[in-house]
């Protein structure tokens, strides 16, 4: 169907899609003079509302306004991403109102590549097989019209690529600490991967997902293969002649043999945490083939060319992390846990609100979240001002100068931390009110007392 032309056409799109109960559509159309705004406008009031997303309303910008709902019980939300494997789409349950991550194998992905669909099963069965708060849960697969999904946990918050990168715009450094707590969290559900004899093959910062509780979950089985794949035949085809993994975070013997144990991804998370503490992966340039040559041969720059506010027991864990020879590395993630434990034994706050991602408020509501002031306002503000919603999940914006900072004599960058709220005190007492009162006090006890005289002077006499 053709794109709306008008505000009118828009709101009729709107409600052909069946998105927005028409009691809630006619309501807040009521305050609205939709002869009067463009499209922009309306569509920016309609998500302040809460009562359409930004991708749905993006979607009916474009004159699409069907298959919002997939197998009859997903309800397309947000366009959280889209990777090699298909598109991955934030839904609610139409009958247990939960809020669910969807990857959608597109149909085209099947006719070119073969181990495509034998892949996308493979992720949902290695995801399926995991039961750990710190890796993405599976809830359900499924096919309807052809098209392939399965259905995870929908984790509100950010990858550690993403607020990493957003610190370093501002030229300032994660803070070492929570480095160690978030690592340790990955390691302690790579952990439960290993006992169950899976190894995840991709371990990024990308793949590390921290919410707004400060939970890191790993993400995306994608490559992930279990220990003894004597019948995985999808393995025999295509995985033991091909390089697979991200090159920045690869282990030297993944480039060489894909036939490897977890010992490679406590490489990729050593090389996460060195993103972590300097704001850049191990090996930033050059082609891909240099970079996995420079795994295997050369030594990152030391982080203390970076900053020198990181403790020295915590860079030789980074160190034993990444060593080339697999020997010589930690042997499991729970030693890893183990070795970080130092930093982690003291609780720390919740990630500040800044780092998280920026709900619109229909997603927020679901989410069991009051939107914001910022984002929610009445129907005839919004189109007064004219305001316009993003369409992009996420801001990728600097962050805002909401962090106070020590510097950092070696770079000029600033190590940023969480600000410290304090409770509110109560007013204190006024200075002037008890003395006041005591003197009102004072002078009616001395004017009763001369009456009483007065009065026994006249009985006398």
């Amino acid at each position: 169907m053709p794109a709306p032309a008008s505000a009118a056409d828009f709101l009729e799109m709107v409600r052909k899609s069946g998105l927005v109960p028409e009691e809630r559509l006619s309501t807040a159309v009521r305050q609205i003079r939709t002869a009067q705004i463009g499209i922009d406008q309306l569509a920016s009031a309609l998500v302040q509302e809460g009562l359409l997303t930004r991708f749905q309303v993006k979607q009916v910008k474009q004159g699409r306004y069907k298959r919002f709902t997939l197998a009859d019980k997903y309800r397309l939300l947000e366009l959280l991403g889209v990777g090699g494997m298909g598109a991955v789409y934030l839904c609610e349950h139409a009958f247990m109102h939960r809020l669910v991550a969807v990857k959608v194998l597109p149909v085209d992905k099947i006719a070119s590549d073969p181990t495509a669909l034998q892949r996308f099963y493979r992720e949902a069965r290695a995801v399926a097989a995991l039961d750990h708060p710190n890796i993405v849960r599976a809830y359900d697969i499924d096919k309807f019209e052809g098209l392939h999904f399965f259905v995870m946990e929908y984790v509100d918050g950010m990858s550690l690529q993403e607020i990493v990168a957003r610190y370093a715009t501002q030229n300032q450094f994660f803070d070492p600490v929570r480095a160690a707590h978030y690592i340790a969290q990955a390691a302690a559900g790579l952990q439960h991967a290993n006992e169950l004899g899976l190894i995840h093959r991709d371990i990024k910062p990308g793949n590390l997902l921290l919410d707004r509780n400060g939970t890191v979950k790993v993400l995306d089985m994608g490559l992930a293969r279990f220990f003894d794949h004597r019948h995985d035949d999808l393995t025999q085809k295509f995985d033991d002649n091909t390089i697979l993994g991200t090159a920045d975070y690869l282990s030297p013997e993944q480039a060489l043999n894909d036939t490897v144990d977890i010992r490679a991804d406590i490489y990729g998370l050593g090389g996460t945490l060195y993103f972590m503490l300097t704001g850049t992966s191990p090996f930033p340039d050059g082609s891909i083939a240099q970079k996995l040559l420079a795994h295997q041969t050369k030594e990152p720059k030391p982080v203390r060319e970076f900053r020198k506010d990181v403790p020295p027991e915590l860079l030789a864990v980074l160190h034993k992390m990444m060593r080339k020879n697999p020997d010589a590395r930690y042997q499991t993630p729970q030693e890893v846990v183990e070795a970080l434990s130092r930093w982690t034994e003291q609780p720390i706050s919740q990630p500040p609100e800044r780092e998280m991602p920026d709900l619109c408020p229909a997603v927020a509501v679901l989410n069991g979240m009051a939107p914001s002031n910022n984002l929610r306002g009445s129907t005839a503000k919004l189109v007064l001002a004219g305001s316009r919603s993003s369409t992009r999940l996420v801001d990728s914006n600097v962050l805002p100068g909401e962090a106070r900072t020590e510097a950092n004599v070696a770079t000029g960058r600033s190590v940023a931390t969480t600000p410290i709220r304090t409770a509110a005190r109560p007013p204190a007492p006024s200075k002037t009110k008890l003395p006041f009162l005591v003197m009102l006090g004072a002078t009616t006890f001395a004017v009763v007392l001369a009456l009483l005289g007065l009065i026994v002077f006249l009985l006398l006499g």
